[in-house]
């Protein structure tokens, strides 16, 4: 089901973008899922039904500028985090949030107060010194444009043609001004490693191109559960479903 918040509980937090959602199962057991840059809410499209089955109302957001939601070429990580908090349920069970999507519920987690957290492959730590926006743009508008269903098909043959179908379409829906926005307004930002408001594992792949064996060791010792999916690409449930529900083991 596809649809807008209802009842959400966050009105203290001014709404920048109301997100749009697709849902799974139903009750009062909530998980909240946060897709990665230029994916959407069909990302989950296999997990949101085993966590349904699992005694879940699932609930996936697309970001702004990800999906249907709108684009907001003003964009910040905080108003990202508002749209979040002004989308889904307060104090959810559960909470996932992968590579964007988990420095989105990074900076929202000590007002969203899930029960559990869940990162996978997110990268922690400041802002980056410095951004060349023009080159930066044409960067992003080049991987939107490379990333076709042809191309997935032949990069990632272990993909599933859902999956093949849901990250080309979902590139077709990105927008370019509104993640550039983002990133340029996180130049020089602090840390973002999120405090340890509940239980949190961080996911990864091994290797993981986005997370740095020092940069895991690092959250360890910060308190982090880090459990890992040999041979996993970024998007480490894709063709490795069973291997990433074991990976929760404990945690759903």
């Amino acid at each position: 089901m596809i649809g807008g918040p209802a009842g959400c509980g966050h009105g203290q937090y001014a709404v920048r973008v109301i997100l749009n959602r697709l849902e799974w199962g139903e009750g009062d057991r909530v998980a909240v899922l946060v897709h990665g840059m230029m994916g959407d809410s069909r990302s989950w499209g296999e997990i949101g039904p085993v966590l349904a089955a699992r005694g879940y109302r699932v609930i996936a957001v697309d970001l702004p500028g990800h999906g249907r939601s709108a684009a907001d070429p003003e964009a910040d990580m905080e108003s990202f985090a508002t749209s979040l908090l002004e989308s889904v349920p307060a104090r959810p069970a559960l909470a996932i949030g992968h590579s964007l999507g988990g420095s989105v519920l990074a900076a929202a987690v000590e007002r969203l107060r899930p029960e559990r957290v869940v990162y996978v492959e997110t990268p922690f730590g400041p802002g980056r010194e410095s951004l060349d926006v023009a080159a930066f743009t044409a960067e992003l508008e080049a991987s939107k444009a490379a990333r076709t269903a042809e191309s997935l098909r032949r990069d990632r043959p272990w993909w599933s043609e859902r999956d093949v179908a849901a990250e080309a379409d979902a590139a077709r829906l990105f927008d370019v001004a509104t993640m550039v926005s983002v990133h340029a307004k996180r130049v020089g930002g602090p840390d973002n490693t999120p405090p340890l408001v509940a239980p949190s594992l961080l996911v990864l792949a091994e290797p993981s191109a986005y997370v740095p064996p020092e940069a895991a060791d690092r959250l360890r010792k910060a308190g982090f559960e880090v459990r890992t999916i040999p041979g996993a690409g970024h998007t480490v449930w894709y063709g490795r479903r069973e291997e990433f529900m074991a990976a929760l083991d404990g945690w759903v």
